[in-house]
């Protein structure tokens, strides 16, 4: 059951860009064993952290093909597959070796803004085409419309839709979904700030933009929680909150990467409309990776 598969930390990992634009493989390969060392439980790839709108379709096959052959079977992966054009989408499901992962995440569409029912038969669409389970994720901070717990449990029925990755903007909300979920729908947080107290709540996990520069401690912490030691997780947490609070201050990835920058794992490259964090973020984020 994917509920079981996918519980615990999974990380939304970065691609990192050589200083020319292009995409460091090397680095990419390093990083996945990194976090798979750190006790990750799964790896989110082509995610919004991963800048996957500004890859083109080929390097998001070599993304894949390179990610899949270094995990090697060692951890589940999970690939983002998304957009506001629900036929691209899904003709993006044969272009992309996808064989190996074992569910698509797929985030609501974006700036066309659609009704609930719009939501609804736009993930049903892409369930009846997928070739594998598909996660909702609904993000309305960067999407600009929020799926209701209502629309989420509606689609919770379709018997290739697997569970949620649910960042959004009430925990009202995420306690409504929790409260009337199937027994086999997955349900994770999209915000490293608010897991711990999800969990708590009764979700399963975490897709984590932290736990590229944190893996070991961040998986810990939500070990703890989900095994009910919340003091434990609560004492990791605290250690955190101040990197949080710079990942988010301006952007992500780019706090995230400004984060790896520091612990020399990637250059410090974003792809435009992105750029790095301000010198005077990057100094703080610099003192805090010293301190650590």
């Amino acid at each position: 059951m994917l509920r079981q598969t996918l519980k615990g930390t999974g990380v939304a990992l970065v691609t990192p860009f050589k200083k020319d634009k292009s995409i460091d493989f090397a680095a990419l390969e390093n990083i996945i064993d990194i976090q798979i060392a750190g006790g990750v439980d799964y790896l989110v790839t082509l995610g919004t952290t991963g800048e996957s709108v500004v890859l083109s379709e080929q390097e998001k096959i070599e993304v894949l093909n390179c990610t899949f052959n270094k995990v090697n079977g060692r951890v589940p992966v999970v690939v983002g597959i998304g957009g506001n054009h629900t036929a691209e989408v899904i003709k993006s499901f044969s272009k992309l070796p996808i064989d190996k992962a074992v569910a698509i995440l797929s985030v609501t569409p974006y700036y066309n803004k659609p009704s609930q029912e719009g939501l609804y038969q736009h993930y049903t669409a892409l369930a009846d085409a997928a070739p594998k389970p598909i996660l909702l994720y609904n993000v309305p901070g960067r999407t600009g419309r929020n799926m209701t717990a209502a629309t989420t449990l509606r689609l919770a029925s379709h018997p290739n839709i697997a569970g949620i990755k649910e960042a959004g903007p009430e925990m009202a909300q995420t306690i409504a979904i929790l409260k009337d979920r199937p027994d086999d729908f997955l349900v994770v947080s999209g915000d490293d700030e608010l897991v711990v107290a999800q969990i708590a709540c009764g979700m399963d996990g975490v897709v984590s933009v932290a736990a590229n520069a944190f893996p070991k401690p961040f998986s810990d912490m939500i070990r703890f929680a989900l095994a009910g030691d919340f003091s434990m997780a609560k004492r990791i947490n605290d250690l955190l909150i101040e990197a949080y609070s710079y990942m988010y201050e301006e952007n992500n990835p780019a706090g995230v990467k400004a984060f790896m920058f520091e612990q020399e794992i990637i250059e410090n490259e974003l792809r435009l409309p992105l750029v790095p964090v301000s010198e005077g973020l990057q100094k703080k984020i610099h003192s805090f990776v010293e301190r650590f």
